[in-house]
């Protein structure tokens, strides 16, 4: 993703999740013919997406057929692939409230960092599990009328009030994360930019490889560090990447703290077992490398296929691909808005921070399960 502007931490599971029509005018039936170079689409290379969709979501009734469909299909055969789409599903455009059909398209992907389980001189920075202390409060358990609203809070004496911040946190001020300690890692900025693209790696002493990913939030809203360097003047817009926010930092290590403290949100891992192929989503599958995004499940629901016309990062040239719903993100809002997932390591770092182009959506809708039209 675009990592200093916008933010793909999968928020908690239980966040709730709101109808897909809503009063404006949302998505507009389509065609196939719509779709940019839909007939040339290697669909074999998405396959593998679709599976882990199904993973999720086979058991439901509308995606029990399709579930047992695709299983009867080669992953080879792009042909027979097209045609399973064109007669199980329906393409939708995806529009804005404003009925405007185009959005952010950003990119993220899995980091890796060098680290330790123990702490050290070299490796003082802790990535913590979940605290004990930290309370979910559904506030339509107290007001009906704000139904599915949940806040990550704590208790202080008879108060109920928000879970500590990132600038308290990483004061030591929040006694329950002792002990929570999963890895200690060297670099405070890598460590920030791991917690906004919500999985990663952790490359041990010894050679070997832990993989973590999102467990938890502390209920505080993201804020972009980059936006933040953009309106003091310190960066221009082009120069706020992810390099340039690292590069900044090295040039004024007194002024880190209060620079990361400008986004209070901070999130909790766990560690995942080595056998995942990727990361996962919020839909509970790993993702799959320049197949999966992260939206806005209020407005596209998670698992399904969507249909992707963008650029690639700091180009005009094409990229148009079939794509699956499959995670979300902290800075994920609005209708037609997307975060590319990448996959792991320096290449797919390098293309996830400079990506931050134009796109369409359209979402492919089981038959007989399509959005109601206004």
């Amino acid at each position: 993703m675009s990592v200093w502007l916008a933010a793909c931490q999968t928020p908690p599971p239980k966040a709730p999740v709101l109808p897909v029509g809503k009063p404006s005018p949302d998505y507009l039936l389509a065609s196939w013919a719509d779709l940019p170079d839909w007939l040339a689409q290697d669909l074999t290379a998405s396959w593998p997406a679709l599976q882990q969709s199904c993973n999720a979501l086979r058991l439901k009734t509308n995606w029990l057929p399709i579930c047992a469909a695709a299983a009867e299909i080669a992953a080879d055969d792009t042909m027979a692939q097209r045609t399973f789409y064109e007669q199980w599903f329906t393409p939708y455009k995806v529009l804005n409230p404003d009925g405007s059909d185009s959005g952010l398209i950003t990119g993220y992907y899995e980091p890796l960092l060098l680290g330790s389980r123990k702490r050290s001189q070299r490796f003082a920075y802790p990535l913590y599990a979940p605290p004990d202390d930290m309370l979910e409060v559904d506030l339509g358990e107290l007001y009906p009328q704000i139904r599915g609203n949940i806040v990550r809070a704590r208790l202080q004496g008879k108060r109920v009030v928000p879970y500590f911040n990132r600038a308290e946190i990483d004061a030591g001020q929040a006694p329950a994360l002792r002990g929570r300690e999963l890895f200690w890692v060297e670099d405070p900025v890598e460590l920030f930019f791991l917690q906004i693209q919500g999985s990663g790696r952790i490359q041990l002493e010894d050679g070997s490889y832990a993989k973590i990913g999102y467990a938890e939030q502390n209920g505080h809203p993201y804020a972009s560090i980059g936006r933040r360097l953009i309106d003091m003047g310190e960066l221009l817009p082009e120069q706020a990447s992810m390099q340039g926010i690292k590069n900044w930092v090295e040039k004024n290590p007194e002024r880190m703290e209060v620079l990361l403290g400008h986004n209070p949100s901070y999130v909790f891992f766990r560690e995942l077992p080595d056998s995942l192929s990727g990361p996962l989503g919020a839909l509970g599958v790993p993702l799959t490398n320049e197949y999966s995004i992260a939206v806005d499940r209020r407005s596209i629901p998670l698992g399904v296929p969507v249909f992707l016309a963008t650029t690639q990062p700091n180009s005009s040239d094409p990229l148009n691909r079939l794509v699956f719903a499959q995670d979300t993100g902290g800075a994920i809002k609005g209708a037609v808005r997307a975060d590319f997932f990448w996959g792991f390591g320096e290449l797919a770092g390098h293309q996830a921070g400079r990506m931050k182009q134009s796109g369409r959506l359209w979402i492919l809708f089981p038959k007989g399960a399509e959005p109601p039209l206004n």
